[in-house]
Formats: structure tokens, sequence, C-alpha cells
């Protein structure tokens, strides 16, 4: 479980109007909201946000806020994130404020860990699902899911019922849904060639025309 302190402001100004002006100040406007408390709104620093997720449980990490206003002390998990496409720094921030007690959603992700036997004798390992919703409180978040994938063989699948994952944290599916799969140099050349016939067919009558 990892925790880090975020120090933040009140923002008083909002609207695009305010925002443009915390922006100008260097700082990034953001919001809080969770079950049972208002929206508030916000202003950080944002090295100081980089830093506060800096941890091995990246965007999931406990975030204890300090500050002058109704959020001192609130527990926050970072929720969303606008990046600015040209100078790729935070635009807007959402934080969801917690309840140590009780469980919610997170998504986790996926640490492959080893060498599979097909991947020994040439075949690729696809990772289906980069990251996994799962239920569990927040002092039990996992960091990531690792799957041992030393024994899988070329056409071998693990599916998410397949998945050992740790005591207090579990998956909420409908479907027995593909994590990993290991597949064949073939397998990915008739793939290849599919989708080149396709483009082929695709172009033909454009040409005609």
């Amino acid at each position: 479980m990892a925790k880090s302190v975020l120090n933040v402001e009140p923002r008083v100004r909002m609207g695009k109007g305010g925002s443009r002006k915390v922006r100008r100040e260097g700082l990034v406007p953001a919001v809080v909201y969770g079950k049972g408390i208002d929206p508030l709104s916000l202003r950080l620093d944002p090295k100081a946000l980089q830093q506060s997720v800096a941890t091995d449980a990246g965007w999931n990490t406990l975030i204890t806020l300090k500050g002058d206003g109704p959020f001192d002390g609130l527990v926050v998990i970072l929720k969303d994130m606008q990046i600015d496409a040209i100078r790729r720094t935070p635009k807007h921030v959402d934080f969801l404020a917690i309840d140590l007690k009780k469980t919610l959603s997170v998504m986790v992700p996926v640490h492959p860990v080893g060498k599979s036997q097909g991947e020994v004798e040439g075949g690729s390992l696809q990772l289906v699902r980069h990251e996994l919703e799962l239920n569990c409180l927040p002092t039990n978040i996992p960091t990531s899911i690792e799957i041992d994938v030393t024994k899988l063989n070329i056409s071998d699948v693990v599916h998410i019922d397949e998945v050992d994952l740790p005591e207090g944290v579990e998956s909420q599916h409908d479907v027995n849904y593909t994590v990993l799969t290991v597949v064949g140099r073939k397998a990915e050349e008739v793939e290849e060639g599919a989708e080149e016939e396709e483009t082929v067919v695709a172009e033909g009558p454009a040409e005609e025309e």
C-alpha cells in the first residue's frame, strides 16, 4: 500500500476563466468528489502532484490532502487527468475521495513474470489486458498483478478466472475474458496476410470508379 501527502489550495474562481487563471499562475485546477461530500474545487502544484504519485502504485497511491479547507485530511486517489496536447502538462485533475473501510473499484496493471516456453520456441507473448478492474479495500490495492508465464506454450491462453489474485482482492466480471496468450509466428503471418487481403478488397472498387 503506497501513501503520500499532497498540499493543495482552495480554488475560488470557477469556470473556464478561473481555470485559465490558475494555469497562468503555473498551477493546475482540480476537483475532489466522492460519496457523501459536495465537490470541492482545488488548485495545486503540478510538480507536487507528480511526486505524490511517483510510487509503485502510481494512480492508485493513497493521497492525503493537506491545506486550509474542508478537503484537509481527505484520502483520495487520482481518478482522471486531462493533459495538454502540446505541452504534455496536466490541465485538470479529478480526485476521488475514499473511505478506507469500504471497497472500491480500481484498475491494476498486469505484469507477466518470466519467459514463456512458447517464446523460447519462437512465438510471442501477447498481453490482451494491460490492466484488470479489481475490487478491494483501499489498503489492499496491489501495485500489480503478476502472472507466471514460464510454462505457457504456443496457443496457451490465460483467462481472468485462472489469475491468482491476492487475498481480499476480487474481480467482478460476467465473461471469462482473455488476459494474455502466446501466439506462434504462423498465426501472426496469417493475421497480417488477412489484413492485407482486406485492404486490397476494400481498395478494389474505389479504383474501378
